[in-house]
């Protein structure tokens, strides 16, 4: 059986989540650049087939929600971020 408990926030993850990741890695950098370019294609999709109003609005926040994840994901890679991930049971 898995214990899904999320364990305490440290002070590394503190550091680590409120500290910029500047990419450095070309590779890095292109793969912020498909996300950024992965979103605004669904946004533009979205826009031309869904009719003005909050809902449709909400769905491009959302899919800016989407592209902020996605990139802290790419910046925070190998970094140690565990902190939502399930730990074992004893």
């Amino acid at each position: 059986m898995t214990d899904t408990r999320q364990r305490k926030i440290t002070q590394a993850d503190i550091d680590n989540r409120f500290t910029y990741h500047p990419p450095t890695d070309p590779a890095v950098r292109e793969r912020h650049e498909q996300a950024r370019a992965c979103a605004r294609t669904a946004a533009e999709f979205l826009v031309d087939l869904l009719p003005p109003g909050r809902e449709t609005a909400l769905a491009i926040t959302k899919l800016e929600e989407v592209l902020f994840w996605a990139n802290a994901a790419i910046a925070r890679e190998g970094s140690g971020d565990a902190l939502n991930a399930p730990t074992s049971a004893p």
